[in-house]
C-alpha cells in the first residue's frame, strides 16, 4: 500500500505541474456542460409561416390566427400561387407552407372532412417532422373547438387530459444535462488515461519505473487511482453546475448514484489503460481515443433514441458503456428509481470493467 500511496502522490503532483492538462481537467469540463446544455435544445420555435388563403372566410381566419397566435410560428409571407410557395421554400425562406382550400368553412359545418395541405420544408428531416406535428395539432385543436361550439355537430367529445411524468413543463435543459456530465466525464477520463501512459512511455520514464521495486498491480493501481478521484471531481462539479445555472431535480439517491460513479469509472479507465497499450505516441493515443469516444457519443441515446436504431446497431451498442451511465444518470436523477432498478446496470459495470482492465493488464505485460 505505501508503494501504491507514493505513486499516486507523484501522479497528482505531475498533473498539477501540467500546465496544458490542468485545464483541461477543470475550466473544459465548465465550458462544455454549461454551453452544450444551453445548445442541445430540441424545442423549435419562431418556425416561418407561410399562408396561402383559398376560402377567405372567417373560420379560415380563425385558423390563421390560431397559427401565428401559437409560440411555434410567426407570419412569414402571404401567398397567392403555387409559383410564390416554391420560391419560398425553394429560397429556405419559410418552413411551412399552410394551404386552406376553397369551402373550408363549409366543410366544417357539413359532415365532411376538411382537408388541409401542408407544404413543408423538409432539408432537415427532424425539424421537418417537428413542424409536421406542431401543424397537425394546432389544426386537430382549432377543428375539435369549432365542432365543439357547433349546434349542429354537438356530440360528446373525448377530453384527453395529458401528465408529462419525470419532466412535466418538457424542459429539455432537464433531460440533457446529465447526460452532457456523462459524456463529457468520460471524454476526459478516456484521453487524459490513455494520454498519460503514453506520455510516460514517450520521455522514458516508464523503462525507470519497470526496474523499480514496484510490482505490476501497484505500477497500475498508481496510474488508475488519481484518474478515478479526477472523474469523481467532473461528474460532481458538473452536477453541481446543472443545479446551480439549470436547477435540475435530483429525486433519487444521490448515494446510489456514486456507488454507480464509483463502479462506472473503471470501465474508462480501463478503455484508456488499453488504448495506451496499443498505441506509440501521444497522437496516435489522441485519434484512437477520439474513435472511440465519437461512435459512444453518437450512440449512447443522448441525442438520438436507441430504440430508434437498427437492430444491429442496438447489439453493437451493447458495449457502449455510455449508454448505461446515461440511462442510469436520468433514471436516479429524474424518475428517484433505487437499487433494485439499478442493479442490472451495476453488475453490467462490474463485468465490464473486470472485462476490459484485464484484457489491458495483459497487454500492458506483453508490451512493456
Amino acid at each position: 500500500m505505501r508503494n501504491i500511496f507514493i505513486l499516486v502522490r507523484k501522479e497528482f503532483l505531475q498533473i498539477f505541474r501540467n500546465r496544458q492538462l490542468l485545464p483541461f481537467m477543470t475550466v473544459l469540463p465548465v465550458i462544455q456542460v454549461i454551453l452544450l446544455t444551453f445548445a442541445a435544445n430540441y424545442e423549435i420555435k419562431n418556425l416561418r409561416l407561410g399562408i396561402w388563403d383559398l376560402d377567405q372566410s372567417t373560420s379560415a381566419q380563425q385558423l390563421i390566427h390560431k397559427f401565428t397566435g401559437a409560440k411555434f410560428f410567426q407570419e412569414k409571407a402571404l401567398i397567392s400561387n403555387q409559383k410564390k410557395a416554391d420560391e419560398l421554400l425553394m429560397k429556405d425562406e419559410v418552413d411551412l407552407v399552410l394551404v386552406i382550400p376553397k369551402d373550408f368553412e363549409k366543410a366544417i359545418h357539413s359532415s365532411n372532412n376538411p382537408a388541409i395541405q401542408f407544404q413543408i420544408n423538409a432539408l432537415n428531416n427532424a425539424k421537418a417532422g417537428i413542424v409536421q406535428n406542431y401543424a397537425s395539432a394546432i389544426t386537430q385543436d382549432f377543428l375539435n373547438e369549432k365542432r365543439g361550439n357547433s349546434t349542429l355537430l354537438a356530440s360528446p367529445k373525448i377530453i384527453p387530459i395529458t401528465n408529462y411524468w419525470y419532466n412535466p413543463t418538457l424542459n429539455y435543459k432537464t433531460i440533457m444535462l446529465p447526460g452532457i456530465v456523462a459524456e463529457v466525464m468520460t471524454l476526459i477520463i478516456i484521453l487524459i488515461c490513455a494520454l498519460n501512459v503514453v506520455r510516460e512511455r514517450e520521455i522514458g520514464t516508464i523503462e525507470q519505473l519497470n526496474v523499480t521495486p514496484l510490482k505490476k498491480h501497484e505500477f497500475i493501481l498508481g496510474k488508475l487511482i488519481p484518474f478515478w478521484v479526477i472523474g469523481h471531481f467532473i461528474f460532481w462539479a458538473g452536477i453541481a453546475l446543472g443545479k446551480i445555472f439549470f436547477n435540475i431535480p435530483m429525486v433519487g439517491s444521490l448515494g446510489l448514484l456514486e456507488l454507480f460513479l464509483a463502479i462506472f469509472l473503471f470501465v474508462p479507465l480501463g478503455i484508456g489503460l488499453f488504448i495506451s497499450t496499443a498505441v506509440e505516441t501521444q497522437q496516435q493515443a489522441l485519434f484512437t481515443s477520439f474513435f472511440f469516444i465519437i461512435l459512444f457519443i453518437l450512440m449512447c441515446g443522448l441525442f438520438t433514441p436507441v430504440e430508434t436504431m437498427p437492430d444491429w446497431a442496438q447489439y453493437i451498442n451493447q458495449l457502449n458503456p455510455l449508454k448505461y451511465f446515461v440511462e442510469v444518470n436520468r433514471l436516479i436523477l429524474l424518475k428517484g428509481s433505487g437499487l433494485k432498478e439499478i442493479y442490472p446496470f451495476i453488475a453490467k459495470m462490474i463485468i465490464y470493467g473486470i472485462g476490459i482492465n484485464l484484457l489491458a493488464i495483459w497487454r500492458f505485460k506483453k508490451t512493456n
